[in-house]
């Protein structure tokens, strides 16, 4: 791709060490768009977003993966412990041509069944992008988008084609949110997946 080469991308982020990065394209069309995420393959390195001609690349920091994979095991420790059947996809490339819209979410799930694009998705936010994302999620149909930003966690939920900010979760309206969030950036993941999973089932 004649616009950023992959040794260019790998400069990108090695030259800032563990600290968040963002590199914002522009003019850049669907098939450009395709081109870059075929030269990428299954490379977890970088995250994309893509919005009507705008590509932003990212390379996530650690304190980004470190909060992401602890939110998806509390996740996950949930909705085992409440029998909901859920298939996570991870960081699947998400894309819609007609939309001109594409992304990988930090996490997203598909719950009670599976389907091709996730009823759920989950980001950290480190440091803000330029691209708006739950325009994003908008156009991709994603029915839940949770965003965990300062230490906070808001839901946002789509209702007649606009997200609004909701207390809880319309897809897991029994999952306590404020207990969520106290587990996230306990120091010892796995004692705060046993925790959680025992308040989980005394309640």
């Amino acid at each position: 791709m004649s616009l950023i080469s992959l040794p260019q991308l790998v400069n990108f982020k090695t030259s800032h060490h563990d600290s968040e990065q963002r590199l914002i394209l522009t003019g850049i069309s669907w098939a450009e768009y395709e081109q870059f995420l075929e030269s990428l393959g299954d490379s977890p390195t970088y995250r994309t977003i893509y919005l009507e001609g705008v590509l932003e690349i990212m390379s996530p920091s650690r304190r980004h993966e470190v909060s992401t994979e602890n939110i998806g095991r509390l996740l996950e420790v949930y909705l085992e412990a409440a029998e909901i059947d859920f298939w996570g996809l991870g960081s699947t490339t998400l894309r819609v041509e007609e939309g001109q819209t594409g992304k990988e979410p930090d996490k997203c799930y598909c719950l009670r069944t599976d389907k091709e694009f996730p009823d759920l998705a989950i980001e950290v936010i480190v440091i803000s992008g330029n691209i708006k994302i739950l325009e994003v999620y908008r156009r991709l149909g994603t029915r839940e988008v949770w965003l965990w930003q300062n230490d906070k966690l808001n839901i946002y939920c789509l209702e007649n084609e606009q997200y609004s900010l909701q207390e809880k979760s319309q897809l897991l309206p029994n999952l306590d949110l404020n207990l969520l969030c106290k587990f996230i950036n306990h120091s010892n993941p796995r004692l705060a997946m046993k925790e959680f999973r025992q308040l989980i089932i005394n309640n």
